[in-house]
């Protein structure tokens, strides 16, 4: 446990992408294999169950510090994170120990047996034993909270040369729905049936955001395949040996949230598809806010599922036959995927169409009606490339049409966390209905900090009311709110909800009657439906 802490602090220090690869070196080649293999884990999403609120944290960690709540929650304020507040209130350790990361991860996994007294007794006697900067990663173990700036892509290089394995097959060996309970770190990582898993994905390829200017530096069009950037959830289809899975980029098993495409386990050969899960209508795609109606739900009625059907539209083809595609020029994963959906005929499988085009120009001009096709704007794919691992510059680029934008006005505003929690960063923004203000959006991201500084000094000298942490602001700021989209909601007052909203410029030249309308943004709503 020490060495774990130790190389989270070590990376925590530092943001160059050599030293994070030497450091995660260091630890795969002196850890215990167990404490290796929940590195992969913890690294990758896969956390021990929670078994302790952050409720009964809070309270033993303040009975045990002999400090009111008041002081607890002024603490909190201030550093922005529970586990560093918890870490440093509670009593110093009386203790040591020369446990294993696996071992505290056992720890906590057998407090689910036990009643709140119990697990109290034992998680004071933990804390006993280990120092502030063990407290700290072991209590982010505790709520869930692990989080690192440490890529999947960085991840896969630190274990391909410290293991001395390539690093397409450490990427697809770390997919999919293994468990550290249910493995080793060898059988992970040399097992010969690792791969052979049907239900195995393998790891996406991702693309970068193309800037306008730099379209020409792309060399000829007729070298790229252009198509459309739609806005779903990035999956892979698999069919293998009569059964069909759905893995979503996440590498979350989706399968049964999707019945409709079941009938394409009886697809003629067994393949792998890269594409996009969309709610799909007939021959039109739907809004991804009705897709979103079905995400996180436990059961689907029958209701829901005439209203909002899916399909899957094909882009890639990674796996034909048992064979893997990937090194493949796209032009001829592109042809093989074509026959594939041609020979499924299933409405639940859609490809995903190509836009012709044959100068730059050309596709610059198609771009900006991307909207009336339901569409972020255009994916482009160079038809001589391999099926990437990860983020991989020069072969997937997307070029999304500029964002929807209103001006509002801020009205609300609360602090921001970590290290901006003595900042207001989190703001609440409205446009007029008449002479009121209404809410229609929040944004916590698009200003700099020199910004940041000059409107939390507006707000502290402007505040006319408190609620909680939220403070009621005078309304004379305004700012351009950009959105990828916009929906109906009664989530704000005005009854529309952006998608991805972003403060894109603070309008110093605007008064605040000069900001948009109510009736602005539904007739907005009303055109790009």
């Amino acid at each position: 446990m020490k060495a774990f802490a130790e190389l989270f602090a070590q990376l925590d220090t530092t943001n160059k992408t050599n030293n994070k690869v030497d450091i995660l070196k260091k630890y795969l080649t002196t850890a215990p294999d167990e404490d290796k293999l929940w590195l992969l884990a913890l690294f990758s999403g896969k956390r021990p169950r929670r078994q302790v609120t952050t409720s009964q944290l809070r309270q033993w960690a303040a009975e045990a510090a002999q400090i009111p709540d008041w002081l607890f929650e002024e603490s909190y304020h201030i550093t922005g994170d529970l586990a560093e507040t918890l870490s440093l209130i509670l009593p110093p350790p009386n203790r040591t120990h020369h446990h294993t990361l696996s071992h505290w991860i056992s720890f906590l996994q057998c407090l689910g047996e036990l009643d709140e007294e119990s697990k109290k007794a034992n998680l004071m006697e933990a804390f006993d034993q280990l120092s502030a900067q063990e407290r700290f990663v072991f209590i982010k173990l505790i709520t869930g909270g692990f989080r690192v700036g440490i890529s999947q892509q960085l991840i896969i290089r630190a274990v391909a040369e410290a293991c001395q394995i390539d690093q397409a097959e450490v990427a697809h060996r770390l997919m999919g729905n293994w468990q550290p309970q249910q493995t080793t770190f060898r059988q992970l990582l040399f097992g010969e049936n690792i791969t052979e898993a049907i239900s195995k994905p393998y790891p996406f390829c991702l693309a970068y955001p193309l800037d306008e200017a730099k379209i020409s530096d792309l060399g000829a069009a007729q070298e790229w395949l252009a198509e459309w950037k739609w806005d779903g959830i990035r999956g892979q289809l698999i069919v293998r040996q009569g059964q069909h899975f759905i893995w979503t980029r996440g590498e979350e098993l989706v399968t049964d949230k999707y019945p409709e495409l079941a009938p394409l386990a009886a697809m003629p050969a067994s393949c792998v598809l890269d594409g996009e899960l969309m709610a799909w209508q007939g021959n039109t795609p739907l809004p991804f806010s009705e897709l979103q109606k079905r995400i996180g739900r436990k059961t689907l009625s029958k209701k829901m599922l005439a209203e909002v059907p899916v399909a899957f539209v094909a882009y890639d083809l990674l796996e034909y036959e048992g064979n893997d595609l990937r090194s493949r020029p796209l032009a001829e994963r592109r042809q093989l995927l074509e026959q594939v959906v041609e020979q499924t005929a299933h409405p639940a499988l859609r490809i995903s169409p190509t836009v012709t085009f044959r100068s730059w120009d050309e596709l610059a001009a198609i771009r900006q009606t991307a909207r009336e096709h339901s569409a972020e704007g255009l994916m482009l794919k160079k038809l001589s490339s391999a099926y990437q691992t990860g983020r991989m510059r020069g072969y997937w680029w997307k070029w999304k049409v500029q964002p929807l934008s209103i001006d509002g006005v801020l009205i609300y505003a609360q602090k921001g966390h970590g290290k901006r929690a003595t900042l207001y960063t989190d703001y609440t923004f409205g446009v007029w209905d008449g002479d009121k203000l209404v809410t229609f959006a929040k944004a916590y991201s698009g200003l700099t900090d020199q910004e940041i500084a000059q409107v939390d000094a507006f707000i502290k000298k402007n505040t006319l009311e408190k609620f909680g942490p939220v403070r009621t602001v005078k309304p004379e700021l305004v700012f351009e709110i950009g959105f990828e989209g916009i929906q109906r909601s009664n989530r704000h007052k005005s009854g529309v909800a952006l998608r991805f909203p972003r403060i894109l410029r603070w309008r110093t030249d605007k008064k605040p009657e000069e900001a948009n309308t109510l009736a602005d943004l539904q007739a907005l709503a009303a055109s790009i439906k």
